[in-house]
């Protein structure tokens, strides 16, 4: 525990030190593997799935706030979705422009978190999300993670009817939109997973904030065992076809996930609490205080060791050894 603690001090001192460095190179990285992730999934526009237009499409974003990388992401999209078909292209803007308006009313400042949640869904580990956004944000966090999951199910049904919705003929076009409309909003899984991890953010955001001891990881394991029985209900009512093993393992490893990024978050020592009384001319205070588990870092002395002073300190124990002959 200790190395771990000197681990988690070591970090938050080169962070502290060179965070103006830090910050955008994280987000050069972020907005870069969200690009890739974006031309490899759809690629339907060849100009822009250019490797150099993505790298320098991260560079921008790296000296930019979040909401450029959002607003960036979302014309990738848009331009491959028009290249496939003008009427995906229709839809997904009517579907970005809704999750706009909800998402800047209730949630202006969750870019990292909309973000972050379709690109968890492409690597298999989403159920981090919900978790991490109650442990660490606010009730209102559970908007951009719905309207994440909700961007990734419509890109998932587009590249998965790619073929049918980008064919031609303009006869067709009316009734491609309609079915790509139905098709999208009576996606079954979409609905219990946005429905699902709304719930699990609000629930661990509720129980962190008690002042019970150990609340913060009580929290992540009551989202990690809500998150797997509201999905798996979820599934018995509406015959979702949720693969049970992914959703428990899935569910446990996010739960592991938000747990590590809780320790290195602070670390509570709840052996060393103290319970406070106090009062005013108008309040009684009871008040509970539980300190930080910190260890200091040791610094390091360098000695220096000029020649003439070496040459002393062997003078010196010639002498010693000559007097006690």
């Amino acid at each position: 525990m200790t190395n771990l603690l000197l681990m988690k001090a070591y970090l938050k001192s080169f962070y502290a030190k060179y965070e103006e460095f830090i910050v955008p190179a994280l987000k050069f990285l972020l907005a870069l593997v969200l690009f890739f992730t974006i031309n490899g999934r759809l690629g339907y526009m060849g100009k822009i799935s250019n490797p150099l237009i993505a790298l320098v499409a991260a560079l921008l974003c790296s000296f930019m706030p979040m909401g450029f990388m959002v607003f960036l992401s979302a014309v990738f999209v848009l331009m491959h979705m028009y290249a496939l078909s003008l009427e995906c292209m229709a839809v997904l803007l009517l579907a970005y422009l809704l999750i706009m308006v909800v998402y800047f009313r209730f949630s202006p400042k969750g870019h990292l978190l909309l973000l972050l949640t379709p690109l968890l869904f492409v690597f298999k580990i989403p159920y981090v999300m919900p978790i991490a956004a109650g442990l660490f944000g606010s009730p209102a966090s559970a908007v951009p993670v719905v309207c994440g999951v909700i961007i990734y199910y419509v890109l998932a049904y587009i590249t998965g009817n790619a073929a049918a919705l980008g064919a031609s003929g303009t006869d067709a076009m009316l009734q491609r939109m309609k079915d790509m409309t139905t098709g999208v909003t009576g996606n079954k899984e979409m609905i219990i997973v946005a429905a699902a991890f709304g719930i699990t953010v609000l629930l661990v955001y509720a129980i962190r904030r008690m002042s019970m001891d150990y609340a913060r990881a009580i929290a992540i394991l009551v989202g990690t065992l809500a998150d797997i029985v509201i999905l798996l209900v979820g599934d018995l009512m509406y015959d979702a076809n949720f693969s049970l093993v992914a959703v428990i393992f899935g569910s446990i490893a996010g739960g592991l996930i938000a747990l590590i990024m809780q320790f290195f978050h602070f670390n509570l020592d709840y052996a060393r609490t103290e319970k406070v009384q106090f009062e005013d001319d108008e309040y009684y205070y009871y008040v509970k205080a539980v300190p930080k588990m910190a260890v200091t870092v040791p610094e390091k002395r360098v000695k220096k060791i000029t020649t003439q002073r070496a040459h002393q300190n062997v003078r010196r124990s010639h002498m010693k050894e000559k007097s006690r002959k």
